[in-house]
């Protein structure tokens, strides 16, 4: 009895240890590269749920698990949708909340890492200051948040992208002192060489977001990651895929591909979009997937056979054999 317990115990300690909060704890930059808590590098591989407001039957608890146990993420992005009507977050922010802390729970109690995504193309300075607030006093004690303020200015310019963050980031830092925050840049998160010529004063425990779809941002926006790197920006890829940057059309693998192996060459984590069932190439599940988790592979689009093999690929998840 005492050996089976002893086992047990163990098995427990093993599962545990998989997790990646519990493996690698608070989340730090270090120059440009995310580190763990020892001052590691780290790359967190994950998926991002489509818009709330468009797709919220996948943001369950059972989904989160499934993404985690079968799929092998790191991390999951619920993308909170502000403005469209009548279900984004301007127009009803009890289900917006319902959506997202539904996500960030299950995350907690996971064991992996969530990002909160303000979803939006544009600037409501006083609506994400009073979000972000809340979020940081509710759940800024968790080494499992990630911010992420501004998902894509599209015509805003740096400056004032710039001034919207340095905001914000006060505004979390107020109420959550170390957790991450990610800042966008113009024109979809690609102006990179803009933020590397002009970047926030120095914070702590800050990345910019590099957003790309393989079938239209190629190498010249590769090329703009690394001018940013070279000029000591830390970089995280929130959001990416496989086609073109409308979310259609026909999966681009060879630059897909491309796209990855920058990534984890440069070590630079990144987020696959979406966990939804849109008739569109880059929701990555068919409509008989169940929301809850427990996908077959019929249950998944090319987009989503393709994202799964990649983080199964580099998955670091899975605990270690028992002796």
């Amino acid at each position: 009895m005492r050996t089976c317990l002893f086992f047990c115990f163990l098995l427990m300690q093993l599962l545990l240890m998989g997790q990646p909060v519990k493996r690698y704890g608070q989340l730090q930059v270090i120059g440009t590269q995310l580190c763990d808590r020892q001052g590691e590098a780290v790359v967190l591989r994950g998926m991002s749920f489509g818009w709330h407001n468009f797709h919220p039957r996948f943001y369950t608890k059972g989904a989160v698990e499934w993404l985690y146990q079968d799929w092998k993420t790191d991390l999951v992005r619920a993308a909170i949708g502000i403005e469209p009507a009548p279900n984004g977050y301007l127009h009803s922010k009890e289900s917006a909340m319902k959506a997202l802390e539904t996500v960030l729970d299950a995350a907690i109690e996971t064991g992996i890492y969530c990002i909160v995504d303000w979803h939006s193309h544009n600037i409501q300075l006083e609506e994400a200051k009073a979000f972000f607030a809340d979020i940081a006093q509710r759940y800024g004690h968790y080494p499992n948040i990630i911010y992420e303020i501004f998902n894509e200015p599209d015509q805003e310019t740096w400056p004032a992208v710039k001034a919207y963050a340095a905001e914000l980031i006060k505004t979390i830092r107020a109420k959550d002192p170390d957790n991450l925050i990610l800042v966008g840049s113009p024109h979809w998160d690609q102006d990179l060489h803009l933020v590397a010529d002009d970047p926030l004063p120095v914070q702590t425990n800050i990345m910019y977001t590099l957003h790309y779809y393989a079938g239209t941002h190629r190498e010249q926006l590769r090329s703009r990651g690394a001018y940013a790197l070279s000029k000591g920006i830390p970089l995280f890829i929130s959001e990416s895929a496989g086609m073109e940057a409308t979310g259609n059309g026909q999966l681009d693998e060879e630059e897909w591909e491309r796209w990855i192996n920058w990534s984890e060459k440069n070590r630079i984590s990144w987020v696959t979009w979406s966990v939804s069932d849109k008739n569109e190439t880059c929701s990555v599940l068919l409509p008989s997937a169940s929301s809850n988790g427990h996908w077959r592979d019929t249950d998944l689009k090319a987009s989503g056979l393709k994202a799964r093999a990649y983080l199964r690929r580099f998955a670091l998840n899975s605990p270690p054999p028992l002796p």
